[in-house]
């Protein structure tokens, strides 16, 4: 089976669920996007999680969907920055308990990553992020060797502030023979830096993971017209349509996979790094397209279904069993 490995913003989630979304006016927090903060704004926030109950989960789309596909067996690794502190401590165990091997860099300067995460009523989560160490990843700190042995290189979105970096990983896996996959991670992200996404899906990676709001953001377009625009682009596109499922293209072999139907949100933290879990892990086995979505949807309507991105072992177990009744 082949193996994957993940870059991105080595975070701890504190995930809080909120009883309105009046906080985040408060905060200046845009319901439903993924907002870099300062110190300070940590501080506040932690001040209003003080005295609400908060729960911790490692975070970061990238250690999301490499939790996800280690869950279910696959071979993982993980690059990412850190600090020698509890919540840098915490990351790391989460990864080797899984059998990830983690390639974490140390930063003496500044603590670990935050991703403070609140809950609507309605399920949809935002962050106020607060990246730390994660964000002094650089494009000196990445060699060769870390890429070596592996098929596939998933990078989050969020990562592409630092051009320099995501452009020295892009050429160190090319060298090493991966495959690229990007995902685009928030909409305010792709519009902030809309060239760069340009360049990136054009020239460097193979497949491409959007939800619906990110595919607009990048191409303008409704999720149909904007899995065309992209598919030409790359190797495989895929466009997330929420609870109506999601869209993939292939050359002119177009797929169209249904959510899998829940009873009730609870947070929707991670659905879409579980999708790119579910989706990868099935090409690592070398699954069509359609089971790699299907998979992909199975581990989304599951997260979806709890607080943060833990599931428990149990879960797992009913997982695997599920995807080998998949057609």
């Amino acid at each position: 089976m082949d193996k994957i490995i993940g870059l991105g913003n080595a975070l701890v989630d504190v995930l809080a669920i909120i009883k309105s979304d009046e906080i985040l006016t408060e905060m200046q927090l845009p319901k439903g996007s993924m907002t870099l903060i300062d110190e300070d704004k940590l501080q506040k926030i932690n001040e209003c999680f003080s005295q609400m109950k908060t729960h911790l989960a490692t975070g970061g789309s990238a250690g999301n969907a490499i939790r996800g596909m280690a869950c279910l067996g696959a071979g993982t690794g993980f690059i990412g920055k850190v600090s020698n502190d509890f919540y840098g401590n915490f990351f790391r165990n989460s990864l080797l308990e899984r059998g990830t091997e983690a390639n974490l860099l140390l930063s003496t300067t500044l603590p670990s990553g935050v991703a403070s995460t609140f809950i609507s009523p309605d399920g949809e989560r935002t962050f106020g992020t607060y990246l730390g160490a994660a964000s002094t990843l650089k494009a000196e700190d990445l060699s060769l060797e870390m890429f070596k042995g592996y098929a596939y290189l998933f990078i989050e979105g969020y990562l592409v502030q630092d051009h320099d970096m995501i452009l020295r990983a892009i050429e160190l896996a090319k060298e090493a023979g991966l495959q690229v996959c990007l995902d685009m991670a928030s909409y305010n992200i792709v519009e902030g830096d809309h060239d760069f996404f340009s360049l990136l899906i054009n020239k460097y990676v193979d497949i491409v993971f959007a939800n619906e709001e990110e595919a607009k953001a990048f191409t303008g377009k409704e999720p149909e017209e904007a899995l065309d625009v992209i598919a030409k682009m790359c190797s495989i596109a895929i466009v997330k349509i929420g609870s109506r499922g999601s869209l993939i293209r292939k050359g002119t072999e177009e797929v169209r996979v249904e959510a899998v139907p829940v009873e009730k949100v609870v947070d929707t933290t991670g659905a879409g790094d579980f999708f790119a879990a579910g989706f990868l892990y099935g090409l690592t086995c070398g699954y069509s397209l359609e089971k790699c979505a299907k998979i992909g949807s199975i581990l989304a309507g599951d997260v979806i279904q709890v607080v943060g991105t833990e599931l428990p072992a149990a879960q797992w177990e009913k997982i695997k069993e599920e995807i080998m009744l998949i057609e």
